[in-house]
């Protein structure tokens, strides 16, 4: 959301960032206190209009739930520009992996010392990997590796992806990405992975993103009930840690809608934690501070 949002939709001219600020203060709505959910969020910070237009029917599509179900962090991590930058991130630096997510991991996992085992259900080999590895490091729903433990079942949502195959030697849409906010149709955002790599081809391919309750989990649903929930779950996998050295990492395990770059972070952090603060110095190079206290992991680039 910025100035072009607002002069697209609302029919203004605003042009400066001091425009912006007194647009966007006119039509606020205040929390009283603090605000309590995501639809008083989003009304906090762009109005009631724009809310309406952008983040209600979105947020029912893709949560099942009106934004008055959901906590405040659900529409707070959407960034609002007082300027004409529409990218999703303000990081200063914004990047891939030079061959994307897949080969760079082919490349970690190649190694004579990794074993891979796909089509495995882990939960029937469970028992016999009890007391046979010396760490164990679980990345898949909490509340899964604790089913037996009699607590209620935590929510998640997954993702319907329909793929579509076109005849066209540029591209489908302007961006990689394009969000369909409004209620006309089912779907919430198509995706056209040819711009990633700025590839050329005479096809390319589309996918289109339904969110559904079935399927793999891949959001946890964040609001109070849930969070109360995981409290319980984030008890039981400390004394799991403790008595058997089994550690929860990633998005599924510790119930939080991390970005990508959150969760290789947690996961490094994690790293950090359990082998002690080790000395990398394949990492901890020449114009690059890294300090750790086994928790955080803040690494500053010392070279403008």
């Amino acid at each position: 959301m910025n100035i072009d949002t607002v002069n697209g939709l609302f029919d203004e001219t605003i042009k400066t960032e001091a425009e912006m600020d007194v647009w966007l203060k006119k039509v606020q709505v205040p929390c009283d206190g603090e605000c309590k959910n995501a639809e008083e969020m989003a009304m906090s910070r762009v109005g009631k209009n724009l809310y309406e237009k952008i983040f209600k029917t979105y947020t029912v599509k893709q949560w099942d739930k009106t934004p008055d179900q959901l906590d405040a962090l659900v529409t707070a991590r959407i960034p609002v520009r007082n300027n004409r930058d529409s990218r999703y991130f303000g990081d200063k630096y914004q990047v891939l992996p030079s061959k994307g997510y897949t080969q760079w991991f082919v490349g970690m996992l190649d190694d004579p010392n990794i074993d891979i085992l796909l089509g495995v259900d882990y939960f029937k080999l469970r028992n016999k990997l009890e007391g046979r590895c010396g760490k164990l490091i679980f990345t898949g729903p909490i509340d899964k590796y604790f089913q037996d433990s009699g607590l209620e079942k935590l929510e998640y949502r997954s993702i319907d992806f329909r793929a579509e195959v076109i005849q066209n030697d540029g591209y489908f849409q302007p961006n990689s990405v394009v969000n369909y906010p409004g209620g006309d149709v089912d779907f919430t955002r198509i995706v056209e992975y040819k711009h990633y790599f700025h590839q050329h081809s005479p096809q390319t391919v589309i996918v289109k993103e339904y969110t559904t309750k079935d399927g793999d989990p891949y959001y946890p649903v964040p609001n109070p009930r849930n969070h109360a929930i995981y409290k319980q779950y984030q008890d039981l996998a400390a004394e799991e840690e403790k008595k058997k050295s089994v550690h929860f990492v990633g998005r599924l395990a510790s119930y939080k809608y991390f970005n990508m770059d959150a969760a290789i972070e947690n996961t490094l952090n994690m790293f950090d934690k359990i082998e002690g603060n080790p000395d990398m110095p394949d990492i901890d190079s020449e114009g690059v501070t890294v300090e750790r206290d086994g928790t955080s992991n803040t690494v500053s680039d010392s070279v403008d």
